[in-house]
């Protein structure tokens, strides 16, 4: 099927990205906005746009039916759902298909295998994709059961909704004592968060990494791992900095768990763009969840690989091969993303208001995936990243000392950011050293607040 208008399901800078995309394939867009944005950029760059609701996303950006009335009012043929909001929402990409548009992502059912992380442990053992010690089964209500699991794993372990992410629904167990009440509040954590109430147990990691393998599969049988991206340096299980590739991992290694995953694909019928993630620690891969979507960080993977990944979800989603092999993907240089968020930079407060200034930096290797400008507003209602700057260098270094610079010439005013995080963080000898944990910025950041 092939179409020439499609509805973006999302807001701020990634439907602005979507919409670039679409306008190089010579393919119309519909912008949908609620009533906070209808003066955004995105609106006015589309070729159509519709309001679909009030401020609140669950009026408007979550509301279904609003985004299936507008796709069908404006004679949209597909619809592309960014990242967050419906985009790993198995129900919506249902509904865009039994009205026979294309869901620019992969089909229902895929979603709901790998949304579900008991399901998708389940598939990836079976593709022999290494995964954290654990049962593939979710938690029973029998407490002798629990604790025979957990016993077997050892303490200590991770307790984690079915059902769960964005770093909601988790909690890591230290002694046996504690087990049995952190299942209890886990469960109705879940229940009330995602809609299910069934739990699983890990072994928890002590010091691991955070390390994402990006896939492309097409209909035609063909599909493809571009390269890793390391994703440790997170907050409370949210990221801030990204780069790709992962330093410090043999690249043979990379090489048997990318393979791994793009079998992993072929048994599960996956198509379009997808992110495994793992954890890495003593030299290991373990498998912990697949995003069934475009990652935030997806940049870092297009400027080494060389391909852009939107457009490439948009011709699969038409029914087109990607038109290559895994031969013909070569990953060369290092590139780094520096998340901008409006928010202080320490205390992490949302900063939301009139951005009085926005002048972005430039220059060879520089990007900047952004939805601001002079006198744009910041909603409240909203994620408040307002802005990916992305570096990119022949090696680590080079791309290094380009984000600095890039970093140094972005002015902001008018609402706080946390570039100063930023520009402290590429600073930091721990980090220019490269391989840190995923804990490593929040002991930075309590030392930091303790002098």
């Amino acid at each position: 099927m092939t179409f020439d208008r499609v509805l973006v399901a999302n807001r701020g800078e990634i439907a602005l990205r979507v919409m670039r995309a679409c306008r190089e394939l010579d393919v119309k867009t519909v912008a949908v906005y609620s009533e906070a944005d209808a003066d955004a950029m995105h609106v006015a760059f589309a070729d159509e746009a519709v309001c679909i609701g009030p401020a609140a996303p669950s009026l408007s950006y979550l509301n279904q039916s609003a985004l299936l009335f507008a796709a069908r009012a404006t004679h949209a043929q597909a619809i592309h759902p960014g990242y967050g909001f419906l985009s790993e929402n198995a129900q919506f990409a249902q509904r865009v298909q039994d009205m026979g548009m294309r869901f620019i992502g992969p089909a229902p059912d895929a979603i709901r295998t790998m949304g579900d992380k008991v399901a998708a442990k389940r598939a990836m053992l079976a593709a022999g994709v290494p995964c954290v010690p654990g049962p593939d089964t979710s938690l029973s209500d029998d407490t002798g059961e629990t604790l025979a699991a957990a016993r077997a794993i050892g303490f200590p372990v991770i307790v984690k909704a079915a059902g769960g992410g964005g770093g909601r629904g988790m909690r890591v167990v230290e002694r046996e004592a504690d087990l049995l009440d952190a299942v209890a509040v886990t469960r109705e954590e879940a229940r009330r968060a995602f809609g299910k109430p069934e739990l699983y147990i890990e072994k928890f990691l002590q010091q691991p990494r955070h390390i994402e393998i990006q896939v492309l599969c097409d209909a035609h049988g063909t599909a493809l791992w571009l390269g890793s991206r390391d994703c440790s340096m997170q907050r409370r299980h949210q990221k801030i900095l990204e780069e790709a590739p992962a330093p410090g991992i043999d690249a043979r290694q990379l090489k048997a768990v990318g393979e791994r995953c793009v079998e992993a694909c072929r048994r599960i019928d996956y198509r379009g763009a997808g992110t495994f993630e793992f954890l890495y620690e003593n030299g290991e891969f373990f498998f912990i969840e697949m995003n069934t979507r475009l990652q935030v960080e997806h940049p870092v993977t297009e400027e080494t690989a060389g391909i852009d990944i939107v457009k490439a979800q948009i011709r699969i989603a038409q029914g087109l091969p990607l038109g290559m092999t895994q031969e013909d993907v070569s990953c060369t240089g290092h590139a780094f993303e520096c998340r901008i968020n409006a928010e202080d930079p320490f205390t992490f407060l949302p900063s939301p208001g009139r951005v009085e200034t926005w002048i972005a930096p430039g220059g060879q290797g520089i990007r900047v995936d952004s939805h601001m400008h002079a006198g744009a507003r910041v909603a409240p209602y909203y994620d408040s990243m307002i802005g990916k700057i992305i570096a990119r260098g022949k090696d680590r270094d080079e791309a290094l000392a380009k984000m600095r610079v890039a970093l140094d010439g972005l002015q902001v005013g008018g609402v706080k950011t946390n570039l100063p995080l930023h520009q402290a963080l590429l600073r930091d000898a721990g980090f220019i050293a490269g391989g840190v944990d995923i804990h490593y910025l929040e002991k930075w950041l309590r030392q930091r607040s303790a002098t």
